[in-house]
C-alpha cells in the first residue's frame, strides 16, 4: 500500500482528491494538511511514501515546505499538483526538490499512475510543462544555479543512456529492466552522472544537462 499525505489549503480540494485516491486498491492517505507547516510536521509524524502537495498555500507554500524537507534531511518523493503551470515556478519547485509535477487537470489515472512513479523511486513532470520548460531552458528565460557553474566531466554513451531515461521519468528498477542491468549497476551510474555533472539529485541532474544542451 503507497501511503500518501495530501497538502492544500483548500479542504473542498482535499476531500476530493482523497475521494478520487480512494478508489485506487494500492494508494491510501494516511494524514491531511493545510500548508506547508503542517505539512513538514505530517511528514514526520506519519512518514508517507508520497507527499501530494499543492504550491500556492497561505503562509508557508509549497516551495516552503519543499526547502524544509531537504534542509530536514527529510527525502519522501514530493508530487506537486497545482493549477498554476508557471515556467518559473516549475524550476523552483523541481530545484527546491519535487520529483514531480502535475497539473490539477489530470485524469485519476494519470494521478495515481504518478503516485506509483514516485513510490517506485521514479519522476514525473507532465508532458506539457516538461515542454515550456525545455523552451524556458533552452531560450535562456531560465536563469542557472549554482550547480549550472561548476566544471562538467564528459559523460559515456552508456551514462546518456541512463540520464535520458532518468529524464523521462523511469525509476533505478525501470531502467535496469530496459537496459537489461542489475539495479545496483544502474544506481551506480546515476550516481555517477550526478558525480560528472556537479549535481546532488536526479532533478538537478535533467535541469543541469538541459542547460547544457546534452538532452536537447
Amino acid at each position: 500500500m503507497i501511503r500518501v499525505l495530501l497538502v492544500d489549503d483548500q479542504t473542498l480540494v482535499r476531500q476530493g482528491i482523497r475521494s478520487l485516491l480512494e478508489i485506487a486498491p494500492d494508494v491510501e492517505v494516511v494524514a491531511e494538511a493545510e500548508d506547508g507547516m503542517t505539512a513538514l510536521a505530517a511528514v514526520r509524524e506519519h512518514a508517507p511514501d508520497v507527499v501530494l502537495l499543492d504550491l500556492r498555500m497561505p503562509r508557508h507554500d509549497g516551495i516552503w515546505a519543499l526547502e524544509a524537507m531537504r534542509e530536514s534531511g527529510i527525502d519522501t518523493p514530493a508530487l506537486v499538483l497545482t493549477t498554476f503551470d508557471d515556467d518559473d515556478l516549475v524550476l523552483r519547485a523541481l530545484r527546491a526538490g519535487a520529483r514531480g509535477y502535475l497539473l490539477k487537470d489530470v485524469t485519476l489515472e494519470q494521478l495515481t499512475g504518478a503516485v506509483r512513479t514516485l513510490a517506485d523511486g521514479g519522476t514525473l513532470v507532465q508532458p506539457s510543462i516538461t515542454d515550456q520548460l525545455l523552451r524556458a531552458v533552452r531560450s535562456g528565460a531560465a536563469e542557472p544555479e549554482e550547480d549550472d557553474r561548476v566544471p562538467v566531466q564528459d559523460l559515456t554513451e552508456r551514462e546518456l543512456e541512463v540520464l535520458r531515461l532518468v529524464a523521462a521519468g523511469y525509476s533505478n528498477r525501470e531502467i535496469a529492466h530496459g537496459m537489461f542491468l542489475a539495479e545496483g549497476t544502474v544506481k551506480n551510474h546515476v550516481s555517477t552522472v550526478l558525480l560528472k555533472l556537479g549535481t546532488r539529485d536526479r532533478t538537478r541532474a535533467v535541469l543541469r544537462a538541459l542547460h547544457l544542451g546534452i538532452l536537447g
